[in-house]
């Protein structure tokens, strides 16, 4: 079974470092990455908390490698991973993950953002300049996740989430 958690959260890292290349809206200092956020939720509903925020924190890095993504990746997508599973783990509803992925990521991430931007970026962007992009990334993202968690492919994260528990 771990082998088969590992393999799908390699092939969602995958989807994510790809889809960077295609969908993404630079807005101020952040690129907007709604793909990352559908990974997110997915990989929270599907295999918990651990594999989201490990799933966020690679496409992070291999995003910032690559050259597609910036350092405030990093707070805002696995901050909202981190909340996203934990809410899903404690409602069990596909709400409870969104809700975690838009305030982990439009609200505490954008914070968390903030001295990331100041001290390491040098920017003199102010703290609530990063709660715009990062809010319009994950809602986008979410509701990206919401449609495919709508699509037959539901059954498939309802055996895993209830195999989880």
């Amino acid at each position: 079974m771990q082998l088969k958690k590992l393999t799908i959260t390699a092939l969602f890292i995958a989807i994510g470092v790809l889809s960077a290349h295609l969908v993404y809206i630079p807005v101020v200092v952040a690129k907007c990455f709604p793909m990352q956020h559908a990974i997110n939720i997915l990989l929270a509903v599907l295999l918990g908390t651990r594999y989201s925020v490990s799933g966020a924190f690679s496409i992070s890095l291999l995003r910032n490698l690559l050259g597609t993504g910036s350092l405030l990746a990093f707070p805002g997508s696995m901050i909202g991973a981190a909340l996203s599973g934990y809410l899903y783990e404690k409602t069990g509803s596909i709400y409870g993950a969104i809700l975690g992925e838009v305030f982990g990521t439009g609200i505490l991430g954008a914070f968390v953002a903030y001295p990331v931007a100041k001290y390491i970026l040098a920017s003199d962007a102010g703290a609530f300049v990063f709660v715009v992009p990062f809010l319009i990334s994950t809602l986008g993202g979410s509701i990206i996740a919401f449609a495919i968690y709508q699509t037959p492919i539901r059954n498939l994260f309802v055996k895993y989430a209830n195999h989880r528990r």
